[in-house]
């Protein structure tokens, strides 16, 4: 597990009406702040990857479909620079991904149907506070293409 990286399992309330998912509290012991919430949505097999934010923290929940988000950790002072990390998350495994910055990441839907990834960032969105890197970037060890074990 890459140093910083929290997960935290998330609460769903169902009845026959349907449900309500829980993705953060102020009072939560994990929240830092609250910047803009905003929701990514991405077709299967689409990757949306390498972003690497320099001051922001990102709190990422997927609420429909399924997402396989991978982390890489790029920060020189950090105990697990260099390490990987995959999260499978979505509607088999409701679960809340907090990654402080510096942290390279990014997701491929996978599935039958459209992924909607809440993210919940810590600042608003400023382009110049994020860097980004092709998918396939030599410079992460990464290989997006389906593993069969």
């Amino acid at each position: 597990m890459i140093d910083g990286v929290k997960i935290v399992p998330l609460r769903q309330i169902v009845d026959e009406r349907g449900k309500i998912m829980h993705m953060m509290k102020a009072t939560d012991p994990h929240f830092i702040s609250f910047g803009e919430i905003y929701f990514s949505c991405a077709w299967p097999g689409t990757v949306k990857a390498w972003h690497i934010h320099q001051t922001m923290t990102v709190n990422n929940a997927v609420l429909s479909g399924r997402a396989k988000l991978v982390m890489y950790d790029l920060r020189d002072s950090s105990p697990t620079h260099g390490e990987l990390q995959e999260v499978y998350l979505g509607e088999d495994n409701y679960v809340l991904v907090q990654m402080p910055p510096g942290i390279a990441n990014g997701y491929k839907a996978y599935g039958d149907k459209m992924v909607i990834l809440a993210n919940c960032a810590t600042e608003p969105h400023d382009p110049d506070e994020m860097l980004r890197m092709d998918p396939d970037t030599p410079d992460i060890p990464y290989d997006w293409a389906l593993q069969h074990g």
